[in-house]
């Protein structure tokens, strides 16, 4: 049998034609064409596919986004507000390890290839066609994740088409930027957990340190957590988490970055089990109130800008306050007859409620520096989660008894002496609609003649309204009040001089420090200063100080108030209750509204002012007989015994209620000197006629007066001029 030859394929059969076919030379044109317009498309493609990524100028100029950071007065961080939570850190100041650990398990030919790993994306090809799902997946350097992190123009959907965006960006920053600015830039931007956006906000969240401090095992963990934040959450997933950073460990080690003694050592060192930083921080109301007015000043900014604020809150005052209030809080929940939910029925219930409106017992502290208008300590409400509403700084509430205050202070500024008697006995007034206001006090009773002083002290509803409509004027004292700060509508009826007129309580807080500064009101502002991100002061606004009352007649009022502390309505919940001893002096004025609804106590030290409020943010009693000396007051004078004296529990060097200098070794501010009382007149008289006392009236009546000069009495006390009968002032 005779054997075949090899038998030639149909290439081989057709070469001659193909080579003579080339060998014309009018051919070429047309084919240089084709593959010149196949070049051409395809080029164009290439430039078209990112007609909508960033231009080399944007990337040149890019900046990640910074949260703005809101600092106390002393530099305490309180919050950040922003849209991604990002504070940047500089490369050059971490150890080595924590760029280290991003490389071994994220790109380990970083320092060596320009934006493209080949190997990897022949990989990643590899894998999507075994996997017959060709979606672009994996295969991503440093580069190539940052570009798509930098511009939302590219996209997180897993196409080929981001994909080839991904790499054109990559190939610029390769250009724009050394290695080491990537990878800063990478560790700065990436998403690391829940709003957690860069190494920074991580480490403070998940170990409570800085960048700069972690050690191998943390930098290995965020460096896990990158690929999935959730599914590596080592507080949602702690296996997985486990297992991932311990690969990290691993590929640190192959690629000689830790020894493989270093990496097994770390490899046994615990997880976090809990987040190292609250998501609210301390006082949230205040927090908000900064960001309102950084926001309205600076816009967006505030957001994306990474401003610094710093701001007049001191956070163990803050803490104080806080304090304080709950136990008011509690204190109020636990008296007969109150008959509201408790707030310990909610507070695991983290849904808002609807409006301003929460089902129980609300409140609001305000203390500030009554010579700059700083605040000091804000409380706004009882739950920031539950309600947003700023009680301090939105609600409207009938101040009470507090309002008597701009009462007396209109009489003794138009030259009415605290001596002058006026009858506590039934008023009548006609309404608006023609309806009788019979008023009453809380007592239910009527005492008969007393002086000023008395009826301030004791808080004399009939007395106040008498000096209001009938000696002073409506007109008057609404107009003394708008001065000193109440902004809100003031109706010009006679219930008015008793606190009917809404009010807001920062308001109560800046008319008081009228009388604090001696006459010279401040407004209340929560900013020192507003630094950018390179540290230069692009905002600091000025304590607002106006003289609004003259001197001596604020220092009176004060020694008026001295007396409700001391002997009057808020003396047993300050100095009993409190325990605030005597030899810190202090000065302020009860409130009590109608059915007991809403109760107040605005008062204030030499050095500090503050404001507590409590009621239901729907007005309705709060319970049977609360008060603005039972309920409010007892708050300020803890808050004011911690302030001056230190926090319960430690030793303070003294006794509740006690006398004198002695150590307080964690007092917020020392022990102010009592007020002086230089210009006022000191006059001994009688209680019951308002004159000079003398030899032919009681000795039991006899008392010490201050008077503005001129305005003292000149005639002596005389049983047969009667008690009740009115005197001859010089005015």
């Amino acid at each position: 049998m005779k054997k075949k030859g090899p038998v030639k394929n149909r290439f081989e059969q057709n070469l001659p034609k193909i080579r003579k076919t080339l060998g014309r030379p009018w051919l070429w044109v047309p084919l240089a064409f084709i593959v010149a317009a196949g070049l051409g498309f395809s080029l164009g493609a290439w430039r078209n596919l990112c007609v909508d990524c960033p231009s080399i100028a944007q990337i040149h100029t890019w900046e990640p986004q910074q949260t703005s950071k809101v600092f106390s007065h002393d530099g305490q961080l309180l919050g950040e507000l922003g849209i991604e939570r990002r504070t940047p850190v500089a490369i050059d100041d971490l150890p080595s390890h924590v760029p280290q650990a991003f490389v071994a398990i994220e790109d380990r030919r970083f320092y060596n290839h320009d934006g493209v790993d080949v190997r990897g994306v022949g990989r990643a090809v590899i894998g999507a066609a075994m996997s017959r799902s060709f979606r672009g997946g994996g295969g991503s350097t440093i580069t190539q994740q940052l570009a798509r992190n930098m511009f939302e123009s590219i996209g997180f959907e897993k196409r080929v088409e981001r994909k080839l965006k991904e790499l054109q960006v990559a190939l610029e920053l390769e250009r724009a930027y050394s290695k080491d600015q990537i990878l800063e830039a990478y560790m700065n931007q990436i998403n690391l957990g829940p709003g957690w956006w860069g190494i920074q906000t991580a480490s403070r969240n998940y170990f409570g340190k800085d960048a700069i401090e972690m050690n191998p095992a943390e930098a290995a963990l965020l460096a896990a957590v990158a690929n999935r934040p959730g599914f590596y959450s080592p507080f949602q997933n702690p296996e997985n988490a486990l297992q991932r950073r311990n690969l990290v460990l691993d590929r640190m080690a192959r690629e000689r970055f830790l020894t493989r003694e270093e990496a097994e050592e770390w490899s046994e060192y615990p997880l976090p089990t809990t987040r190292a930083q609250a998501s609210e921080g301390l006082a949230p109301y205040f927090v908000e109130w900064v960001r309102q007015q950084v926001s309205a000043r600076f816009g967006n900014q505030v957001y994306v800008g990474g401003l610094q604020v710093y701001t007049t809150l001191d956070v163990a005052m803050q803490r104080a306050a806080e304090r304080a209030m709950e136990r008011g809080f509690e204190r109020i929940e636990a008296r007969p007859g109150f008959e509201h939910p408790h707030y310990e029925d909610f507070r695991d219930d983290r849904n808002p409620f609807e409006g301003v409106n929460s089902p129980y017992v609300q409140g609001t502290f305000i203390a500030l520096d009554p010579f700059t208008g700083q605040v000091k300590a804000l409380v706004g409400g009882r739950d920031f989660q539950h309600s947003r509403f700023n009680r301090a700084l939105q609600a409207r509430r009938q101040p009470g008894s507090a309002f008597k205050t701009f009462v007396y202070a209109a009489g003794f500024a138009s030259g009415i002496p605290a001596s002058h008697i006026m009858a506590d006995a039934p008023v009548v007034r006609e309404q608006v609609g023609g309806q009788e206001w019979r008023p009453r006090n809380y007592s239910g009773e009527f005492e008969g003649d007393m002086t000023l002083r008395e009826a301030y002290r004791r808080s004399v509803n009939m007395v106040a309204i008498k000096l209001a409509d009938e000696e002073v004027g409506i007109e008057t004292v609404a107009q003394t009040a708008r001065r000193m700060g109440i902004r809100t509508q003031i109706p010009r009826v006679p219930s008015m001089a008793i606190g009917s007129a809404d009010v807001l309580p920062i308001e109560m807080a800046e008319a008081y420090s009228a009388f604090a500064g001696m006459g010279t009101k401040v407004t209340p502002f929560p900013i020192l200063r507003v630094e950018n991100s390179e540290g230069e002061v692009i905002w600091e606004p000025e304590p607002e100080r106006t003289e609004v009352l003259d001197p001596l007649t604020s220092r009176l009022m004060v020694n008026l108030m001295e007396d409700v502390v001391e002997r009057g309505t808020a003396a047993n919940g300050i100095r009993n209750v409190a325990a605030l001893p005597r030899d810190i002096p202090a000065a302020g004025k009860t409130g009590t509204t109608n059915d007991a609804t809403d109760v107040w106590f605005v008062g204030f030290t030499p050095t500090l002012q503050a404001a507590v409020w409590f009621g239901m943010d729907w007005p309705e009693r709060i319970y049977p007989g609360a008060t603005g000396g039972g309920d409010a007051a007892p708050v300020w004078g803890e808050f004011m015994r911690e302030v001056y004296v230190g926090q319960e529990g430690e030793d303070n060097g003294l006794d509740n209620g006690g006398e004198g200098e002695r150590p307080r070794t964690n007092a917020i501010l020392p022990t102010p000197d009592p007020w002086p009382l230089d210009g006022l007149l000191a006059r001994q008289v009688d209680n019951r006629t308002g004159l000079l006392a003398s030899e032919w009236c009681p000795q039991s009546r006899r008392y010490t007066e201050y008077f503005l000069p001129g305005t003292e009495p000149t005639q002596p006390c005389d049983d047969s001029t009667g008690a009740g009968s009115t005197p001859t002032w010089p005015w």
